[in-house]
C-alpha cells in the first residue's frame, strides 16, 4: 500500500529503482525510477491523478516489444497486466478487453464463447493494450480491423472514450492523443457457424512454432516489413542468420528474430539492430524500419 503526500492511500505497489530485466521478453535493461503496478483501474486513475503534472510514464504489459537500454528508464513504469486485465462479452459478437490482457488469453476466450476473429492473436507474445499501440497483425489480419470503441486514460487519471475513426492507423502505426494510453477496446467479432475457431488457433499456433524461435528470449519481429518485402527474408538474403554481437544473434531459424543467449546486454541487442540495418541497406538498398521501441538511457 503506497500513501501519498495527501495522506490519501493507494492498493498498488510502487518500486523503487526496479531492474526492467525481471520485466521485459529480452530479459535485460537497467533500473526503473519509479514501477507502479495498480490493482485496478479506480486505483491507477488515483494514482496518476496525484503525480506531478511534468512526471513521465512508460506503460508495460509483457515487455515484448521493448528494448529497455542498460542506462535504465526516467519516470514511471505502469505496469497493466493486474489492473486492466479484463474481458466482458457486452453483446452477441461484442466483446470488451482490458488492455492488461494478453491476446493469447483474448483469442482463447472468443473461441471458447463460439466467437470469431482473434485468432490471429494467439501467437502475439504481448497484451491488448501494446497490439493496439502499435496495430498488431499476424497472418495478414490487424487488431484494428476489429475495434469499435477505444477507452483511454491521460496523465491526470481522467478517463476518455473514442470511436475507431478517431484515429490515424495504418501498418504498425496508430496515433494517440499526447499522454492518452490505452485501458481497454470494444470489438466487435463473427460468430463461428463452423465450430472450428479452437482448431485454427492451435493451428496458428503450429505454424509459428515451425517458424519461429519459439521459447527464445527475444521480442518478437524486430523490423516491420518495407512494402511488398519481408524483413526476414531482405536479412537472410543479406547473410545475417547466426550474426553476433556479444549475447545477441539473429535467429538461425527465423531472420527477423534477435536471441538473448542469456549474458546479453541492451547494448549487445541495439548495436546488432543497427548492424543489420547498415548490412540490409549496403547489400539490398532498403532501410529496415524497427518495429521494436528502443527506450532509456545508454
Amino acid at each position: 500500500m503506497v500513501k501519498n503526500r495527501a495522506g490519501w492511500h493507494l492498493r498498488g505497489e510502487l518500486r523503487l529503482y526496479e531492474p526492467m530485466s525481471r520485466h521485459t521478453s529480452w530479459r535485460v535493461g537497467g533500473l526503473a525510477d519509479r514501477f507502479y503496478i495498480s490493482t485496478d483501474l479506480d486505483d491507477l486513475s488515483q494514482f496518476l491523478s496525484i503525480q506531478d503534472s511534468e512526471e513521465t510514464y512508460t506503460w508495460i504489459g509483457l515487455g515484448s516489444n521493448m528494448l529497455v537500454r542498460d542506462g535504465g528508464i526516467s519516470g514511471t513504469i505502469i505496469a497493466t497486466l493486474s489492473a486492466l486485465e479484463k474481458l466482458k462479452i457486452l453483446g452477441k459478437q461484442l466483446i470488451k478487453v482490458g488492455a492488461g490482457t494478453t491476446c493469447m488469453k483474448l483469442a482463447r476466450f472468443v473461441a471458447n464463447s463460439n466467437l470469431s476473429g482473434t485468432e490471429f492473436l494467439a501467437g502475439i507474445p504481448g497484451t491488448v493494450g501494446g497490439a493496439l499501440a502499435m496495430n498488431a497483425g499476424a497472418f495478414d489480419t490487424e487488431i484494428w480491423e476489429l475495434v469499435r470503441k477505444v477507452q483511454t486514460i491521460n496523465s491526470r487519471g481522467k478517463q476518455n472514450s473514442y470511436t475507431r475513426d478517431e484515429f490515424e492507423v495504418t501498418y504498425r502505426s496508430v496515433v494517440l492523443p499526447d499522454n492518452e494510453w490505452f485501458i481497454s477496446a470494444d470489438i466487435e467479432l463473427r460468430h463461428d457457424v463452423e465450430g472450428k475457431p479452437h482448431e485454427l488457433v492451435r493451428e496458428l499456433l503450429a505454424r509459428r512454432a515451425q517458424m519461429q524461435p519459439i521459447g527464445k528470449a527475444s521480442c518478437g519481429s524486430v523490423f516491420r516489413n518495407p512494402e511488398s518485402d519481408y524483413a526476414a527474408r531482405l536479412i537472410d538474403e543479406s547473410g545475417l542468420k547466426g550474426a553476433r554481437i556479444g549475447g545477441a544473434h539473429v535467429s538461425d531459424k527465423h531472420a527477423n528474430f534477435i536471441i538473448n543467449d542469456g549474458n546479453a546486454s541492451a547494448s549487445d541487442i541495439e548495436q546488432l539492430i543497427y548492424y543489420i540495418q547498415e548490412t540490409v541497406q549496403k547489400k539490398c538498398s532498403v532501410l529496415l524500419e524497427p518495429e521494436v521501441r528502443i527506450i532509456g538511457k545508454k
